[in-house]
């Protein structure tokens, strides 16, 4: 909770601990109080705003303040009512206020965790159209595959600017995106609405750090149906180290993807066989690819922009989460550009003719690895589809550790550790979504080891970490080839 916000929920139970066992008589303690809570109710509405998790407290406390008030009044009447009326009221009151402050202290208004690294970070959205490629996720037959990209990168804040929100400023077009969220989600609008409190910890459209040389770039992808917005940290803490990272919305593939003209698409992709799975996999890798060509024009100049010379386009990485994850690997594959990879907990969309790769790569997976890996040996059969392809990826990940790269897992996390959701609220946990491990331990130990394999591959230092077994993180676990 925020801090008005506590001083609120206490002030609200003084004014009625203040009704029962304070007497008439204490009048400059109860005018005091009344006062002292109606200035904390009005500084935490104009400086921190309204959320409906405090609904019950707003009403309650305005009641409490212009009864104590009265009471205190020398023309206020003596009400008496029986003690079973008084405490039974009272034990609802308290029932109904308890309920509040939880939900205000389980749906928080959250702040995604700071960076680590010593440069502050900088953020700007673009919005591409690649004028060479019908978009075939629509009907329309004249559509052409449009993306939003934002770019973070190392800053100075000279100007002094604040934080970024996580989620749009402008009102219309935040509604418009939570619209398409709480579609998605089913749930109503205005359950999501205290999310426009939430920020980054990224400054909006802010000049980049001057280098004498230019910044490793690398590209991050969303997993299937989620959105950028949820890669933000991920994105934050390798800006800070030195990098420009790019988060891509796959579009129709996301919760929401807001675009400059106020027009939200939101999840339309179909995706139930291998075969639908190639098909949309291709897709998000053809976006990556088509966002580097972009990022050439930004460096080139032929795109106007302050990130001209900014990019070292000999040292660009891709990572991303599940199918996003997946995409880093195939672009990795058939990309020349791409000198490395990440795939955090994503099964592959394509196995065929990919066991070669040369180039160093790093699958990250969650806890569920181990039990995964070791039913899967008990269950096979080889004239399965799904199990051929399991084993095929089994294969390219054994292929990968022999060639220098490396196959981690993260004991008490699970699929979505790997995303920003694990702040939103402590009840995400309680869906088996994300796992056992403190949700900032576990964005921390994922920041860690991506930031040293970038470092090692991009940057040619650090790689201390993903060498082997390190006491400080032993929650990370290094897979054998023969165990594969």
């Amino acid at each position: 909770m925020r801090l008005f916000e506590i001083l609120l929920v206490l002030s609200c139970f003084a004014l009625l601990a203040d009704l029962l066992f304070m007497k008439r008589s204490a009048k400059k303690i109860g005018l005091g109080m009344g006062i002292g809570s109606g200035v904390i109710l009005v500084l935490q509405l104009l400086v921190e705003g309204y959320r409906w998790q405090l609904l019950v407290v707003y009403i309650m406390t305005a009641l409490f303040i212009i009864i104590v008030l009265l009471r205190h009044s020398d023309k206020m009447v003596n009400l008496k009512i029986g003690k079973l009326l008084k405490y039974s009221l009272s034990s609802l009151i308290v029932i109904l206020l308890v309920a509040s402050t939880l939900f205000s202290v389980y749906l928080p208004v959250f702040d995604l965790p700071k960076p680590e690294g010593p440069e502050k970070v900088g953020t700007q959205t673009f919005h591409f159209t690649d004028q060479n490629r019908d978009e075939i996720l629509t009907e329309d037959q004249t559509d052409q595959r449009e993306l939003m990209v934002q770019l973070w990168y190392p800053t100075e804040n000279i100007n002094n600017n604040k934080r970024d929100t996580l989620f749009p400023n402008d009102k219309e077009m935040f509604k418009k995106y939570i619209q398409s969220f709480s579609a998605s989600l089913k749930l109503p609008e205005f359950v999501l609405d205290y999310w426009k409190y939430s920020r980054t910890n990224s400054y909006e459209n802010v000049e980049i750090i001057p280098s004498a040389t230019p910044y490793p770039v690398v590209l991050l992808s969303h997993g299937m149906g989620t959105s950028r917005v949820l890669q933000a940290s991920q994105a934050e803490n390798l800006a800070s180290h030195g990098f420009i990272v790019v988060t891509i919305d796959h579009t129709y593939s996301t919760f929401a993807t807001l675009f400059p003209d106020g027009s939200v698409t939101g999840y339309t992709t179909k995706m139930t066989t291998i075969d639908d799975r190639k098909e949309i996999g291709d897709i998000w890798t053809k976006d990556v690819e088509f966002v580097i060509n972009e990022i050439e024009k930004l460096n080139s100049g032929a795109i106007e922009s302050q990130f001209k010379g900014k990019m070292d386009l000999d040292n660009v990485g891709t990572m991303g989460h599940s199918f996003g994850g997946a995409t880093a690997f195939n672009v990795t594959y058939l990309d020349h550009r791409i000198k490395a990879g990440v795939n955090m907990d994503g099964s592959l969309n394509e196995v065929e003719n990919r066991d070669d790769i040369n180039k160093p790569f790093m699958f990250i997976r969650s806890g569920s690895f181990e039990d995964w890996l070791a039913n899967f040996e008990n269950d096979t059969n080889s004239d399965d589809e799904v199990t051929k392809f399991l084993s095929d990826e089994l294969h390219i990940m054994k292929n990968v550790i022999e060639h220098g790269g490396n196959v981690i897992y993260i004991e008490g996390t699970q699929h979505f550790n790997f995303t920003d959701l694990q702040f939103y609220s402590e009840l995400v946990k309680l869906s088996g979504i994300t796992g056992e491990i403190n949700g900032k331990r576990g964005s921390n130990i994922v920041n860690q080891y991506v930031l040293d394999f970038f470092n090692k591959q991009l940057k040619g230092t650090g790689g201390n970490l993903i060498q082997g077994p390190s006491d400080i993180y032993p929650e990370v676990k290094f897979v054998d080839p023969k165990e594969l």
